[in-house]
């Protein structure tokens, strides 16, 4: 049965298309490689010097999203010089100047540098990313997609996985630097294979840059993240220059829409956004990492500032969440074909609902195989979310604008994250300063507030006051946790909004009738 279109796929590109999803995947596991090790890391470089930088907990959510920011806003762009220069032009690009901010954030002196450097990394992610979905659309025939996404979204449970346990390994016997400087020699090995297999492609007729909507895009995303993390370090959201910065935000972003909508040439696409079908799994994947990645903040203080674990251990614990979405994300197919992206989908949200709010009922001495059962159920829910979007996603437009599909996916994770870091982050800061402010009371007014901006900061002030500051760390315990559990509900709510979402509006069973008639019907509108 000869049905591959062999003038768009060459023969000797489609026989070596597996070594070359192998390369894609070690381009990919480096970016994601990079924000899993941070996870574990967040707390060391939130001690004091010289174990860490003595960053603030608005410092470190802002370590993580320059990053996100920045791979967020370019991700369009990236997606288009990609098409025109050729993919693997843009991929050996980003993975260099990824690898040089990886050297520099790795000898940071301050929290500041780090927070640069970081967006310089992201600067070579955001080509990185759209680039190896756009090769790995142009290397595999149209029947094999669904399974090489399988695979490749596989790829990034490999990264959760592999990174927390290196991070832990690399901060139990070097300094906190370390976790930036592996991606060096990832990097270099990414660099050889790719250019020894990987062909190039580009669309032979890609869009126009629209550098306008790029820095529209980006200061209205920077405004409004500064603004929400703003308000909770200060625990006050009527604060007048938090509520300005917010309203700034949302008012660049509305005029970001505006300028891509009547644009020849945008950067965003928002006639994508007329199919519903489409629209469903881009809100998805946003709400869904909008409640993990505001967990995932939380998590690692959880198992290492209140129950002790070492960065090591804090990391293994990750392992059934990594190993969850590695087993179920390749197989994640076979129920949509049985069950359709509607049920399978669906039943990926209530799951991620339901882990999220079982944070609110853990406490200091809950068994830690609960935590366990949670994380794996987690990536399990992880795994049936982000295959099917993803080929509904991919499967929605052209093969020739794979880079625009990729990036919009993307866009959406990132930005959904960012925004989840950025709000409940903030719900965490705000609970926890008014669980622990009436306890403070015998500290000097300066220390206070420093003391009252997370359980890092009231724990290290605790500890330089010796014996007389032993008082503090029940409470710090006690606040934690309090908020913890108000930031967990926060997540599992904004989880049965995304589940309503996909409920009504993916596409529902599909074994013959639905696959014949109405994915296709998606897939035809952009052919």
């Amino acid at each position: 049965m000869t049905t591959s279109p062999a003038p768009r796929i060459p023969e000797a590109v489609h026989r070596r298309r597996w070594a070359i999803l192998g390369v894609l995947m070690l381009s990919l596991l480096i970016v994601v490689l990079d924000n899993s090790i941070l996870n574990v890391a967040i707390k060391t470089i939130a001690t004091p010097a010289p174990t860490g930088l003595g960053a603030t907990q608005s410092e470190i959510e802002w370590a993580i999203n320059s990053y996100t920011l920045v791979f967020a806003g370019l991700l369009f762009t990236a997606g288009l010089i990609g098409d025109r220069l050729g993919r693997k032009k843009v991929l050996l690009g980003g993975l260099v100047v990824f690898g040089i901010g990886s050297a520099l954030a790795a000898e940071s002196g301050s929290p500041g540098q780090l927070i640069t450097y970081r967006a310089v990394m992201a600067l070579g992610a955001a080509f990185v990313m759209p680039a190896t979905l756009a090769v790995l659309m142009n290397v595999f025939e149209r029947s094999e997609q669904p399974k090489a996404i399988g695979i490749w979204a596989g790829g990034v449970g490999l990264a959760i996985a592999i990174g927390p346990i290196t991070g832990g390994a690399l901060l139990d016997h070097f300094w906190w630097g370390s976790v930036f400087l592996i991606n060096v020699p990832i990097v270099l090995i990414a660099l050889a294979l790719m250019i020894w297999l990987v062909p190039d492609s580009r669309d032979p007729k890609p869009g126009r840059l629209d550098p306008v909507g790029v820095v529209l895009s980006v200061l209205g995303l920077v405004l409004l993240v500064y603004g929400i993390i703003k308000g909770g370090e200060l625990a006050d959201f009527t604060d007048a220059k938090v509520l300005a910065t917010i309203i700034a935000g949302v008012v660049v972003l509305i005029g970001f829409v505006v300028h891509e909508k009547r644009s020849d040439h945008p950067s965003l696409d928002v006639t994508y956004f007329r199919n519903r079908v489409f629209s469903a799994a881009m809100a998805a994947i946003a709400l869904v990492f909008f409640a993990l990645m505001g967990v995932t903040f939380f998590g690692v203080f959880y198992t290492q500032s209140v129950r002790g674990y070492s960065p090591l251990e804090s990391g293994l614990l990750m392992l059934p969440l990594a190993a969850a979405q590695m087993v179920f994300a390749p197989r994640a197919r076979l129920l949509v074909d049985r069950f359709g992206n509607k049920a399978t989908t669906t039943a990926g949200m209530l799951l991620i609902a339901a882990t999220l709010a079982a944070f609110a009922g853990f406490e200091a001495d809950t068994p830690i195989w609960l935590l366990e059962v949670v994380f794996f159920l987690m990536g399990t829910g992880m795994a049936h979310i982000m295959t099917p979007t993803s080929v509904v996603i991919m499967q929605a437009l052209p093969r020739e604008k794979a880079g625009s599909a990729s990036a919009l996916s993307n866009t959406f994770r990132q930005v959904g994250g960012a925004l989840g870091i950025a709000v409940l982050g903030s719900v965490l800061a705000t609970s926890y300063r008014n669980g622990i402010e009436d306890k403070l009371g015998a500290l000097p007014p300066g220390l206070r507030d420093t003391a009252g901006e997370s359980i890092e900061a009231t724990l290290g002030i605790a500890e330089k006051l010796g014996p007389r500051g032993h008082a503090l760390v029940t409470p710090a315990y006690d606040a934690f946790l309090h908020a913890m559990h108000v930031t967990a509900l926060w997540g599992a709510g904004v989880a049965l909004i995304g589940t309503v979402v996909v409920a009504v509006f993916l596409p529902g069973r599909s074994p013959a009738a639905e696959a014949g008639e109405r994915e296709p019907e998606l897939i035809s509108t952009g052919d």
